[in-house]
């Protein structure tokens, strides 16, 4: 009986290293979507991720709002710039008014009206203290904004002279005027009442008195090779080279006029004063 024969058993054969023979694993078929080209080499290249993209595009927009931000700081810079360089200028301008106007306000005539050159006693000689106060430029007294007072004392040849009331105050119209500078009762307290805060000289009231005061003179009584006019405040000279107008008027302050020998000047000179018992 013949035997059957048996059909040869193949087997898979497995990819070996060396074999010459290569493997391909299946790939599904690659799209349109998933190639690119090179421009460099026209090779197809792998596709891009869309995350990378997507990153690209917030990198952008991030840059083009850095730069935006970097053009509103400079704007903002520049603007600033011309609102500080506009401040400065109005500054100047307004410091230069001020100036002119102070150096208006300060400028005294030759002559004011009813100025005494006499010796004393002298009155309060009111009657033309508001031409006089115009024409120093004195600020008016209302809105009070500066009350103040400096007690004042004269002495000729080491006899004290007074210094009478209203002093700065005209009472010939049909209002009473009150200049800045004045004075309310016999004790030689000078009220410094103005609308302008700012330094008031003993020039300035006696100006507003109506009685000569120079560096040399002071009424009818002027320097000589015996006599000289000087002033103390606080019972000190004041700095060197002071003009006896500049002295301040200070308040609480005591200031001291002595025309006479040296021999005549008051011993000891007054420094106190009790501002307590003015009227206000």
């Amino acid at each position: 009986m013949a035997k059957k024969r048996r059909k040869p058993h193949h087997r898979p054969r497995s990819p070996q290293a060396g074999s010459g023979s290569t493997a391909t694993a299946t790939r599904p078929p690659a799209t349109q979507a998933d190639r690119s080209t090179s421009p460099q080499t026209g090779e197809r290249t792998a596709p891009r991720p869309a995350q990378a993209t997507h990153h690209r595009t917030e990198r952008k927009q991030l840059a083009k709002a850095e730069r935006d931000a970097a053009r509103k700081r400079i704007a903002r810079k520049a603007r600033m710039r011309r609102i500080a360089w506009a401040g400065g200028i109005g500054v100047v301008v307004a410091g230069a008014a001020l100036f002119l106007n102070s150096q208006a306000s300060t400028t005294r005539p030759d002559e004011l009206p009813g100025e005494l050159t006499t010796e004393a006693p002298w009155d309060a000689n009111g009657n033309e203290a508001e031409e006089r106060a115009e024409a120093i430029g004195l600020p008016p007294e209302s809105p009070v904004v500066m009350h103040e007072h400096t007690n004042l004392q004269i002495f000729v040849h080491g006899e004290r002279i007074a210094i009478p009331t209203e002093i700065g105050i005209d009472r010939s119209g049909s209002q009473p005027y009150v200049a800045s500078l004045h004075t309310h009762e016999d004790s030689g307290t000078v009220h410094v009442e103005s609308s302008v805060s700012r330094t008031f000289t003993l020039g300035e009231f006696f100006d507003i008195w109506g009685v000569r005061l120079t560096p040399s003179c002071m009424g009818g009584y002027c320097n000589d090779a015996t006599n000289q006019l000087r002033v103390f405040v606080e019972g000190q000279d004041p700095p060197d080279g002071i003009d006896i107008r500049e002295v301040a008027l200070t308040d609480q302050q005591v200031v001291v006029i002595a025309f006479g020998t040296q021999d005549e000047i008051p011993d000891p000179i007054p420094t106190e004063f009790d501002f307590g018992s003015v009227p206000q």
